[in-house]
């Protein structure tokens, strides 16, 4: 499990960006990636497309939270709402989009240089096809035991599973008192340290969660939504949002 008082905000061999690592930058960060569909609408294009461009750009953001000195990066990927609420043409394609990106971070260079253990959480296994099932493992297999960086990926994935689920692997065992280390210790998200930064992008006028999206790691969050759709959601802007974070002041409840 990742311990929060022994981490390191140093990230890579790079200078670091004009946001300083020792002042405040979160250590995990979660993105929820929204208006791919509206994206592509507004350009006269197929709602597919802005899913794949939602992912080219992830990649640029992904570069950029390690040059911040973001240690954890979680994206949710797709919803089970997205899955079987969505056509089945959208959906298929966005399985393969997924597929593409898992296929060529198992041949990026950059994950092994940047030491990045990638997860994927969520009931992926009961919806993506099989041959994507199987790069997810082999990806999850190459990355085990690296440690500077986490990447996690969110498909299938509803908050209310990963508790429900939670409060059945307890209830196997039998266990009758429960503690908030018990807890946390059978989600999906058990090594992850707690999220300090929710970004949802594509809010109009109702920034809002989804899906009780992560609600364990998010109780003592920071929320940041901005009306820029994902696929136009630049590093600029996300390094400007870190930037806000590292001026909040986090009362943790105080």
């Amino acid at each position: 499990m990742i311990k929060r008082k022994r981490l390191k905000r140093k990230i890579s061999s790079k200078k670091p960006s004009k946001t300083p690592e020792d002042k405040g930058a979160p250590i995990h960060v979660a993105v929820i990636p929204d208006g791919n569909r509206r994206w592509a609408r507004k350009r006269g294009f197929s709602p597919w497309i802005g899913h794949q461009s939602g992912m080219n750009n992830l990649e640029k953001l992904l570069e950029k939270a390690m040059d911040l000195g973001v240690k954890c990066f979680t994206f949710w990927g797709a919803s089970q709402d997205n899955l079987t609420k969505r056509p089945k043409r959208e959906v298929n394609f966005l399985y393969k989009v997924f597929d593409r990106q898992i296929r060529k971070a198992l041949n990026d260079k950059r994950i092994e240089k940047n030491k990045v253990k990638v997860n994927f959480f969520g009931r992926w296994k009961d919806f993506f096809p099989k041959n994507t099932q199987v790069a997810i493992h082999q990806l999850t297999k190459k990355t085990r035991t690296f440690n500077k960086h986490v990447l996690t990926f969110l498909l299938a994935y509803n908050g209310t599973d990963e508790m429900i689920n939670c409060v059945e692997e307890i209830s196997k065992k039998g266990i009758k008192k429960v503690s908030k280390d018990t807890i946390k210790n059978h989600l999906w998200t058990k090594d992850l340290p707690p999220v300090d930064l929710v970004i949802r992008t594509g809010c109009e006028e109702d920034p809002h969660m989804s899906a009780g999206f992560m609600m364990w790691d998010t109780a003592y969050s920071q929320l940041y939504f901005t009306k820029t759709l994902f696929p136009a959601f630049t590093p600029k802007e996300f390094e400007k949002i870190i930037k806000n974070f590292s001026k909040r002041e986090r009362r943790m409840g105080k």
